[in-house]
């Protein structure tokens, strides 16, 4: 049964000034693609080394309400033998879990994919809080092409993502609702616009139809941005306006925050452009972070596997923390960014 006395103490935690939520749950498949990219084996005992280096990070805890752990890390203990869940707790930081079980091709939809992991997640939810999970997150993934999103494909995937996070309230855990807009493309930004605002608004169509509570969940959208491919670059303020003016077209007021996420941007693209959403524009939500690899490629680099390195990952990674915080303010610079 719902609480909603504890999901409003997750909420506010989740949302302490200057602070965001850091994105540590890539799969198995994906860390170890991370990893062999700087040539470091991907093993239980590496992921377990990394993300301890993360999590024991000194002055963390300053800029991070949350962090998102992949189901491995539940378990997982630091190099002192502190379960890192425990890790977390003594800092503040709130835990949470990715529940989905990754996408698979939507029939009939063109091209369009739609998450997997419905079935079974009420029980898993239960495992998931017991562990000490206060919240989870669930993607799905929306390609932008000449015939996607199909209105099937933005149809599906706001249904299953009302059903999740409805599904995650009766369980007193805070949904992260995160429909992601890949930045893979040529497509330009009034696309971009287009199929951001359409998927929003069928998400929070569909989360009303399931009586989701609105100011107990997080929204982690895309920022309206253009394809990577793309030959015109548009700057941190054209991004800023085109993502604040969807966000107004879509998104309730009563949604507390919306922790973006970064999506293929570079570390200082990531915390440029939240800094222009910041910094002088009004807005009825919090607008932070929850960055993957725009927090970790620095520090990944900086590690590459080596014990003898933590301490220098240990630093990029409260270098970059530093920064979206001053961005959640709207105090980031380019000065700071280059001094730092």
């Amino acid at each position: 049964m719902r609480d909603d006395d504890i999901l409003g103490a997750t909420i506010a935690e989740l949302t302490q000034p200057g602070k965001g939520i850091l994105a540590a749950d890539e799969s198995q498949p994906t860390i170890t693609k991370r990893f062999a990219a700087l040539n470091i084996e991907s093993t239980e005992e590496s992921r377990r080394q990394y993300r301890s280096l993360l999590l024991t990070t000194p002055g963390a805890r300053d800029h991070l309400g949350g962090v998102i752990l992949f189901e491995e890390t539940l378990a997982q203990r630091a190099d002192d033998g502190t379960p890192l869940l425990d890790v977390l707790k003594k800092q503040g930081i709130v835990a949470g879990i990715k529940v989905d079980k990754g996408t698979t091709p939507l029939p009939n939809a063109d091209g369009d994919l739609v998450t997997q992991g419905l079935d079974g997640l009420a029980e898993r939810l239960q495992v998931y809080r017991k562990q000490g999970a206060r919240f989870a997150k669930w993607r799905e993934v929306y390609a932008i092409t000449d015939r996607t999103p199909t209105p099937l494909g933005i149809a599906a995937n706001a249904e299953v993502l009302a059903r999740y996070a409805a599904l995650c309230q009766s369980e007193s855990i805070v949904p992260i609702v995160e429909p992601e807009v890949l930045i893979d493309g040529g497509h330009d930004l009034g696309r971009s616009f287009e199929v951001n605002e359409a998927v929003l608004h069928a998400v929070f169509t569909a989360l009303a139809r399931h009586k989701v509570s609105l100011e107990a969940i997080v929204l982690k959208p895309s920022m309206v941005i253009p394809g990577n491919k793309n030959a015109t670059k548009a700057t941190a303020e054209q991004v800023a306006d085109a993502t604040l003016a969807v966000l107004r077209r879509t998104v309730p007021a009563a949604v507390p925050t919306i922790n973006f996420l970064s999506g293929g941007q570079s570390p200082e693209q990531a915390t440029a452009n939240l800094n222009a959403m910041n910094a002088g524009k009004r807005a009825p939500w919090i607008l932070s972070f929850s960055y993957a690899r725009a927090l970790q490629d620095p520090v990944m680099r900086a590690w590459g596997g080596r014990t003898a390195n933590v301490g220098a990952a240990q630093q990029a990674f409260l270098r970059r923390l530093r920064m979206n915080s001053r961005a959640v303010e709207g105090k980031w610079s380019e000065e700071q960014e280059r001094a730092a």
